[in-house]
């Protein structure tokens, strides 16, 4: 396709039963790169490149956005982790 290409990647990732590893990542993509990326390790969101930068320092300085992102660790993330590691437990 010709034009502009945007996306937007939200990954959950772990590696412990226990879920104390667990990571949320929210990656807004232009043209195929990550210019601006919230990870829940980080806490807060960091630009890429120079768009990235300037729209992570906009994000970064509204609460309730900013709130939002650092909520969907607990919201999503864990209970999904949750249901997948009962599925896999229970078929082992």
């Amino acid at each position: 396709a010709n034009g502009y290409y945007y996306s937007r990647w939200i990954k959950c990732m772990w590696s412990s039963h226990d879920l104390s590893d667990a990571v949320f990542i929210d990656n807004y993509i232009f043209n195929k790169d990550v210019h601006i990326q919230f990870n829940s390790t980080v806490g807060e969101y960091v630009g890429y490149t120079e768009h990235g930068v300037y729209n992570a320092q906009r994000f970064n300085n509204n609460p309730g956005q900013l709130e939002g992102e650092r909520a969907e660790l607990e919201r999503v993330c864990k209970p999904n982790a949750e249901i997948d590691q009962s599925t896999i437990t229970g078929k082992s």
